[in-house]
């Protein structure tokens, strides 16, 4: 009887792991499906074999700057930017327990956009020196989070309250930058913070691809000590988990992926708050789902970009498609959430 047991564990096992790479393998297929779409769409649309070429490095006239300058930039910022998201969300929504922590919601996200709205507006800058405000405001932003949520023990719900609440403040003071600011400066800034990828340039894409590597991989790895602090304070001592060391290493990978990939494309809405139980749907439970998080984001931005531009007499910015795909999710939520008296 219990050798039927272990064995219906392992079965069980085997089939979410199963399910989770089967999962993870079509999400990265439909990434890579958003992505050529990405190449190939335009005012003139190349065939695969010019596409190819142009990326295998040779020059032909035309497909060249159209490919290379402006379509695989953008392609590439939406991939990264997207998984950058995704994991994100992902791992403050399992740490803490509550579908409400997500990035764009307990005030990371902002603390990110006001540094580079006050340079954009006030400063009058733009490229390397926005992207490197925007990610330190994002690391003391997120540090005072959960400072300040430390109190006694630390606490997650004190942290999203305490989030919710920079939040407010901070966006708040962004609508002061705006309209105190000259009427010239404020489109640009208004395209940052609705979360774009028009104009974005090659050169900002290494350092977005090397945190992603590097960051959203620490991630990946401490998957199996997310999923034992999903379990709550307590368990996770009594399992034998440096609780306070794991969380402060999960908090800074996703803080620099949510503050770099904020930094390049601006706040894009909402893929944070809407990667991560996506993906725990589709993978199952019982495995940490960053890697599939990631990847939903991904798809997110990438299929939300080719709807802005091209389903639409007019172009829209990544950002508003995110919001309009998130703020009914959202709205479902928190109905639920009052109907059970809080628990998500």
């Amino acid at each position: 009887m219990i050798t039927e047991k272990i064995n219906d564990v392992e079965l069980g096992f085997v089939k979410r792991k199963y399910r989770f790479l089967f999962v993870s393998m079509c999400l990265a297929l439909i990434a890579l499906i958003l992505a050529g779409m990405i190449l190939y769409l335009g005012n003139t649309k190349y065939p695969l074999s010019i596409i190819l070429r142009v990326l295998a490095g040779e020059e032909i006239k035309g497909a060249t700057f159209a490919i290379m300058t402006l379509r695989l930039p953008r392609m590439l910022a939406g991939l990264l930017a997207g998984m950058a998201f995704g994991m994100a969300g992902c791992t403050f929504q399992t740490m803490l327990r509550n579908p409400l922590a997500s990035p764009d919601i307990i005030g990371i996200t902002s603390g990110s956009s006001v540094a580079a709205v006050f340079c954009i507006l006030v400063f009058q800058v733009s490229g390397s020196a926005v992207s490197i405000a925007a990610v330190i405001s994002g690391l003391l932003v997120s540090s005072l989070i959960y400072i300040l949520s430390r109190g006694g023990s630390f606490s997650g719900g004190r942290l999203i309250l305490i989030g919710i609440g920079l939040q407010a403040m901070l966006n708040a003071v962004i609508s002061y930058l705006l309209l105190r600011a000259n009427h010239y400066d404020v489109p640009a800034a208004l395209r940052w913070l609705n979360g774009s990828l028009n104009g974005i340039q090659m050169k900002s894409i290494p350092a977005l691809c090397f945190t992603v590597l590097f960051f959203g991989g620490l991630l990946v790895l401490l998957g199996r000590k997310l999923k034992i602090l999903e379990l709550g304070e307590h368990s996770a001592i009594t399992l034998g988990l440096r609780t306070d060391r794991t969380r402060i290493l999960l908090v800074l990978c996703a803080v620099f992926l949510i503050a770099v990939a904020t930094a390049v494309t601006g706040p894009i809405s909402f893929v944070a708050f809407l990667a991560g139980p996506i993906a725990g749907w589709l993978a199952g439970k019982g495995i940490a789902t960053i890697l599939p998080a990631g990847l939903t984001g991904s798809v997110l931005v990438l299929l939300a970009d080719i709807i802005g531009q091209y389903a639409f007499d007019t172009n829209f910015p990544v950002g508003i498609i995110t919001g309009i795909l998130g703020a009914p999710y959202l709205l479902y939520l928190l109905i639920r959430m009052n109907k059970t008296g809080g628990a998500a």
